[in-house]
Order: structure tokens, then C-alpha cells, then sequence
């Protein structure tokens, strides 16, 4: 079996930090659309997110510009078909899937609105399109972030623009990592409820989740198709609880940097008497 090396342009399982509950999590949020349909998964990469769409799929089909990548998936999983191809030239017939899957795709290309009109020919009468790209605002601008893979990335309207001109009817979710990985539609099914405050002023509460790290939309031609799904606000909790753990260590090894470098400066005041003491005494 080959292995796949995780460079940073692409996800690989295994890979530990933040990026694994954001990728995992989407796979999981797209899995409920996906039983008994045609779907495919537009830049796969490794190939985990088609095989776990494949568990409930039809048909689960996974492309990607990457050789190595293809190899690896193949290789790896063997309830889904793979295919080498770049995202603006799907090897695949007109109207011919129910469902397409691109997560953090649009960001990593020039040819943005070509790959959306191939999406749009493969796309089969009330099929749906479920796709995910950084909120640019948060990912980039707030933090002061430069990811070295990313070729165009898209703020809000430009993004909404892109999508609708192929997609008229657009529901918007947003996703925000936290101690959870938080997928939230910006308008709330009655069966959920999100409740977000802030510190300083908890009795002010906001049923939607604000400044989302990354736009998930599930976009369709018509309204019909996008209302079939119910809005669903969508956790995914770590049974490990990495997150909370690592946040854990990071604060106790703060409290210990603090106090020691309280210690320090304590030493360093008291060096300091006893040198002035000594100059004194000269």
C-alpha cells in the first residue's frame, strides 16, 4: 500500500491537530445527503471522505489532479471508484451524479468558475452541490494568515456570486472549531438550538454562529432540492477530547512559564540588594 505524505496542501488521516476535526467533520455533515445516491467527491485527495460517503452511496466516484494521491486511494479503499483528473475536466457524463462534494477546493485554483460549470454539466437534474471554502475574513485577514497553498481565497459575496449565477437556491452554513467542530445553517432549524454569548456579557444570546473559520453551502438550481434538506446544526465531538486536553497542557505550561519567570525576577531583585549592598560597604 502506498503512502501518501501529508505536505500541508492536502489532508492526510493520521495528521493531529486542528485540520483533522475540521476535514473529517464536513465528510460527516455531506454522509446524510448521500445514501442511495450518485455522488462524487471533486479533489479527494487521500480518499477517505469518498470511502466514507461510499459506506451509504449508490455509486461514490472520487477525483483528483494528483497521481500519487489516486494511487494512494485506490490502494487504500475499495468501496469507492477513483479517478485522476483536474477539477475543470471530470471524466464523467453529463447529468450523471445526484450529489458533488468539494470541500476546500475553490481556494486552491485560478479556473474557479470553470470548475463550477463542470460541477454544474456532471450535475443531474435536482442534484445537489455541497461546498466549502475559508471565510476569508477570518481565516486570513483577522490572523494575520498566509496559507502557501491557497491561490484565490474568497470573501462572502464573491463566493455567493461564483455559486449563484449556477446555483440560483443557496443554503448557508458556516463551520467554527472550537473544543467542537460546530457546522451551523445561518437560519436555525426549530429542532436545534445554538446558543453563542460572550464572556462579558452572557445574558446577550446569539442563535447563530458568528465569524465561521469556513462557508459550507448546499446549493442547488431550483429552491425544491435545497429544502428537501431540512437545515441540520451538525457537532462533531472528538471521543479522545484532543482539543480540550491540549488546551489543558498549553494553559498549565502558561501558569508554569508565568511562576517561573515570577521566580526569576524574584532572584534577580534580590541579586541586586545584596550587589548594592556590597557597593555600599566599598
Amino acid at each position: 500500500m502506498s503512502k501518501l505524505e501529508f505536505t500541508g496542501e492536502r489532508f492526510v488521516p493520521g495528521v493531529r491537530g486542528e485540520i483533522w476535526i475540521e476535514h473529517w467533520h464536513r465528510y460527516h455533515f455531506a454522509a446524510r445527503c448521500a445514501a442511495g445516491k450518485r455522488v462524487l467527491d471533486v479533489a479527494c485527495g487521500e480518499g477517505y471522505g469518498t470511502a466514507l460517503l461510499a459506506r451509504t452511496a449508490r455509486e461514490a466516484t472520487g477525483v483528483d489532479v494528483s497521481p500519487a494521491a489516486i494511487e494512494h486511494a485506490k490502494a487504500t479503499y475499495g468501496n469507492a471508484r477513483f479517478l485522476c483528473a483536474p477539477c475543470t475536466k471530470l471524466p464523467l457524463g453529463d447529468a450523471s451524479i445526484d450529489v458533488v462534494v468539494s470541500f476546500e477546493t475553490i481556494e486552491h485554483i485560478d479556473e474557479q468558475a470553470p470548475f463550477l460549470d463542470e460541477i454544474a454539466r456532471v450535475l443531474a437534474p435536482g442534484g445537489v452541490l455541497i461546498l466549502s471554502c475559508p471565510n476569508k475574513v477570518e481565516y486570513s485577514d483577522r490572523r494575520g494568515y498566509k496559507n502557501e497553498f491557497h491561490v484565490k481565497e474568497l470573501y462572502r459575496d464573491e463566493l455567493a456570486a461564483l455559486v449563484a449565477a449556477r446555483f440560483p437556491a443557496i443554503a448557508w452554513y458556516g463551520q467554527k472549531p472550537t473544543f467542537f467542530s460546530v457546522i451551523a445553517p445561518e437560519a436555525q432549524p426549530a429542532a436545534a438550538q445554538l446558543v453563542e454569548v460572550d464572556e462579558d456579557d452572557p445574558a446577550k444570546a446569539s442563535a447563530q454562529l458568528s465569524h465561521p473559520l469556513y462557508f459550507v453551502l448546499v446549493a442547488g438550481r431550483t429552491r425544491s432540492e435545497v429544502d428537501a434538506l431540512a437545515p441540520a446544526l451538525s457537532i462533531m465531538s472528538d471521543r479522545g477530547d484532543w482539543v480540550h486536553r491540549d488546551y489543558e497542557k498549553v494553559m498549565k505550561w502558561m501558569e508554569q512559564s508565568i511562576a517561573y519567570s515570577k521566580e526569576l525576577e524574584a532572584k534577580l531583585a534580590e541579586r541586586e540588594k545584596e550587589l548594592a549592598a556590597l557597593r555600599g560597604k566599598k
